[in-house]
């Protein structure tokens, strides 16, 4: 304790305000644990004796004590670690399933408050944590911010477009970013201020092992190590499910054969935060992969609080500002009353407004009583039983004559209670508190809820679909006061959503859900304009529960956007986005394979604490206010026989497999009450394609024909597209072809060209009435079907000589002629005199000429007028479904009959 500081023989009058400032001032190891406080009283005994009783309390209201550790020079020491000639690296390798990861810190970010390297296999994560110098102003959240990103290097490629650098954050990097955010905040000590900000890349990325359950691990370590005065260490894993064996962390090969996408995070002790996706899989199941996901999780904190033990920083708990216990006493005597009546309210809007109205009121009446202060930078209210004690102390009642000359006399006065003083910020934290405790009790002790609902009961469910005439599909799915508008629209493969990855391989979602939360939903004014992460999130939780009933896209080739804007909230808008769109999908035509939908469930985990037997209160169908006051958010997406999706935050220090279990068991439950609410629909879905939704057709061509479609430089498929009015035209190297077009009759008539243009000719094929479309001096170029060719030669125009084909024939003529001849090209050989009456005879005694596509001795061959040849052929029925075909036989027989000579090939 110095009770007159000095340094270098000068007197420290005032202290700076931040600790660096202190040090770069004096270099001197003092440490501070407010910062609050503007500067320090010193006055010798004569000086004080000098100075009124009045002047001594008004200086002793603001004095502290700047108390110097002996440790402080070492832990100075372990603060400036980061600097060069700190401390070699220190690495550890921690088994996970079948391989080992391995961590390393203190060779890179040194300066970082924590950072660390993870790597598994070749892929690398960086993760660094650092904490602002300043607190910033108290709020019922901690200040954390969580920015991941995907380096294109570590990948050994370079981002597209002008600048070559990475832009702004991608969705997938959202999503991890999320991942990262949410097992944390539930460790984070209520009363820590100091900005947070936690920054990871992927350094390396080698295509096997996916970053995202590395990047949670990594940033759980960062954490420990830092000063955050976080409560315990943090991993993630991911499980897949491959046959009937769990996988740990597996590669991205393993995922496409596994039934199972979970990620988990937790503690040695808890689990803090699941998400996954399945197909349809059993809660037995889940709750098997959430045991082994657990057990890995308790190993790998176990090895972290070793590495963090020798390298970790000392943790900021004298940080921690706390609103004073006296405060929830008086707040509670002045509201308790009116709000319980006020959390009865079973109304959203009246119910907010009129907790507002009543936190006016509490911040009024304390203003009354003098118990808040209106000083910016008044002391923290942790330290005023400390000053009244020393101001206690500082009385003196001294007797008549014995006192020296010059002391001040003082009469005895009885002590007057001076009141504590507080902020309106800590009496804001301490009235959503109380509010929140209110909340707990009504539910444990009553059994009712906010709008009279029990525990497990489920609000009243309306839904109707075709709301929108002009749409592909659209439902209104509403469920007590949460409200979603779900729209689908069908497309072809323009329509689909390119991800930008760090595989060097285009990826496109033919299946994408779009989640929008406008501030009006909630009778708010807010920001409108790009999605929020929490819009990103809750859109992909609803997308992937969606995803397993799809059907797949050999017999549903469109690419299908679900729209769903939240209309009206109060919790669970992400379930009624399930709901909504699994009807707006029904309505739109796509043949779903079942119906599926969402319940979010919430819970009160110490129940003895409010009246309860102990054991952790389940709440089916949560509200917003259960949501923000309650100790978990577990959304399940599936229908009765599995799940689908699932995510659940914890707001506590983590729940155990028993409590998950019930809480699964109780969501199955409420699943199946809405589906059969669901099933009431009016009007119901109806199930078939929009008559605006286009017409897509799949064909299928050989391989080897695919060019003939395309053309050079795509003009041949340029021009099919022009001719027939078709939307567009996809083609792959496999040979599948897919008719993109508004109407029917421009789907066939673009089909009947590709078909004709694909099709395979055989020798004998007679075609009528086919159109001249050039001469030449050595014959007529002759198209028997459309976008089809073949060269008539002139001696085989007529049965009499000709000098020039130009002087029987001319373009636009119309002659039928019979396919002779196909050379090793490809090119046809036709022929008119064939088909001539006395043809066969001259045929027999004519050579062909040396104009023919063919050798000299070769022969056509020839047709019998009783044989008839038969020939597979492909037509569209108008009365049936454009997108089938039916395969029936024609004849092909001799030139007697003309309509069974005609051929129209595949």
């Amino acid at each position: 304790m110095f009770a007159n500081p000095s340094f270098h023989g000068r007197p420290l009058h005032f202290l700076p305000t931040v600790r660096n400032e202190l040090c770069r001032s004096y270099a001197f190891p003092l440490q501070l644990h407010s910062t609050t406080y503007q500067f320090l009283a010193s006055s010798t005994l004569e000086n004080r004796r000098n100075r009124s009783r009045k002047r001594r309390r008004s200086l002793k209201q603001f004095s502290v004590r700047a108390s110097v550790d002996p440790q402080d020079l070492s832990l100075l020491a372990q603060d400036t670690a980061g600097v060069p000639g700190s401390p070699s690296p220190f690495s550890v390798r921690i088994p996970v399933g079948d391989r080992h990861i391995t961590v390393e810190t203190g060779l890179i970010g040194r300066q970082a408050s924590g950072a660390v390297t993870i790597r598994d296999g070749e892929t690398i994560i960086y993760t660094t944590v650092c904490l602002a110098d300043v607190p910033s102003e108290p709020a019922d959240f901690f200040p954390l911010s969580v920015h991941y990103q995907e380096r294109f290097s570590a990948a050994g490629r370079t981002s597209g477009g002008f600048f070559k650098r990475e832009g702004r954050t991608k969705d997938h990097e959202v999503l991890i970013c999320r991942l990262i955010d949410r097992p944390l905040r539930p460790t984070m000590p209520k009363g820590f201020y100091h900005e947070t900000q936690l920054l990871s890349w992927v350094l390396s990325y080698d295509g096997v092992h996916p970053p995202d359950a590395l990047s949670v691990t990594a940033a759980g370590i960062a954490m420990a190590l830092s000063q955050v005065p976080n409560s315990q260490v943090i991993a993630g894993v991911r499980i897949g499910l491959i046959g009937e064996k769990f996988i740990l962390n597996p590669t991205i090969k393993e995922m496409e054969n596994s039934k199972l996408d979970l990620l988990l995070a937790g503690t040695k002790e808890a689990i803090l935060m699941i998400e996954g996706y399945c197909d349809f899989l059993p809660e037995d199941k889940l709750l098997e992969a959430v045991e082994v996901g657990q057990d890995a999780v308790r190993g790998i904190c176990k090895e972290v609080e070793a590495l963090v033990q020798k390298c970790g920083k000392p943790k900021m708990f004298d940080a921690i500002r706390l609103p004073p216990k006296e405060l929830y006493k008086l707040v509670e005597e002045i509201a308790g009353s009116e709000l319980v009546e006020v959390l009865q309210i079973k109304n959203k809007i009246p119910r907010r407004k009129a907790l507002s109205s009543l936190e006016d009121n509490v911040i009024s009446i304390l203003s009354e009583k003098g118990y808040i202060s209106t000083m910016e930078a008044f002391v923290s209210t942790e330290t005023m039983p400390d000053l009244l004690e020393e101001e206690d102390e500082d009385e003196e009642v001294v007797v008549d004559g014995e006192v020296d000359e010059g002391d001040i006399h003082i009469k005895p006065v009885a002590r007057k209670s001076v009141p504590l003083l507080f902020s309106e910020v800590d009496v804001k934290l301490v009235f959503k508190e109380v509010m929140s405790k209110f909340l707990r009790k009504q539910i444990v002790d009553k059994g009712k809820r906010s709008d009279g609902r029990s525990p497990q009961e489920i609000r009243l469910i309306d839904a109707r679909c075709g709301l929108l005439p002009r749409a592909h599909g659209s439902a209104l799915f509403t469920r007590g006061e949460t409200q979603s508008l779900a729209v689908v629209t069908l497309g072809d493969k323009q329509m689909a959503q390119k991800i930008d990855n760090l595989v060097d391989e285009d990826e496109y979602k033919r299946f994408y859900l779009q989640y929008s939360f406008p501030p009006s939903c909630v009778g708010e004014v807010g920001r409108v304009g790009a999605p929020s992460r929490r819009e990103v999130g809750h859109g992909t939780l609803a997308e992937r529960a969606l995803q397993p009933i799809l059907p797949p896209e050999d017999d549903f080739p469109y690419t299908v956007r679900v729209e769903s804007t939240i209309t009206e909230s109060n919790g669970s808008s992400s379930m009624a986005s399930v709901c909504g769109g699994c009807l707006a999908l029904q309505d739109a035509g796509v043949p779903v394979k079942c119906s599926i939908a969402g319940i979010a469930m919430g819970m009160v985990l110490d129940t003895k604490e409010f009246g309860g037997d102990g054991t952790p209160l389940i709440l089916s169908d949560i509200l917003g206010s259960e949501d923000a006051s309650g100790d978990m958010d577990f959304k399940v997406a599936g229908n009765d026989v599995g799940i689908t999706a699932f995510q659940m935050d914890i707001k506590v220090g983590g729940i155990t497999l028993p409590i998950m279990k019930q809480a699964l068991l109780q969501a199955k439950d409420g699943r199946k009450h809405i589906l059969a609410e669901m099933s009431k629909c009016s009007p119901p879905p109806s199930r078939e394609l929009s008559k605006y939704a286009p017409l897509i057709h799949v064909m299928k061509v050989k391989p080897e024909k695919i060019n003939l479609i395309i053309g050079a430089g795509g003009k041949k498929v340029k021009s099919i597209i022009e001719e027939t009015g078709v939307e567009a035209i996809e083609t792959q190297d496999d040979g599948v072809v897919k008719i993109t077009a508004k109407d029917l009759s421009s789907l066939e008539k673009s089909k009947a060209i590709i078909s004709n243009l694909t099709m395979v000719p055989t020798v004998g094929d007679i075609y009528k009435n086919c159109e001249i479309k050039s001469v030449a001096p050595y014959g007529v170029f002759v198209e028997i079907v459309p976008g089809r060719e073949g060269l008539c030669h002139i001696s085989e125009l007529s049965a009499n000589w000709l000098a020039k084909a130009e002087d029987a024939f001319k373009v636009g003529d119309r002659l039928d002629v019979k396919l002779i001849e196909i050379n090793d090209k490809g090119q046809l050989r036709l022929s008119r005199r064939a088909l001539l009456p006395d043809a066969e005879t001259e045929r027999q005694s004519t050579k062909p000429r040396s104009g023919s596509l063919s050798n000299d001795n070769a022969v056509s061959p020839k047709i019998s007028d009783k044989g008839k040849l038969k020939k597979a052929v492909t037509v569209s029925k108008e009365s049936e479904n454009p997108l089938k075909e039916k395969t029936v036989p024609v004849n092909i027989s001799s030139p007697v009959k003309e309509a069974d000579k005609r051929s129209v090939s595949p």
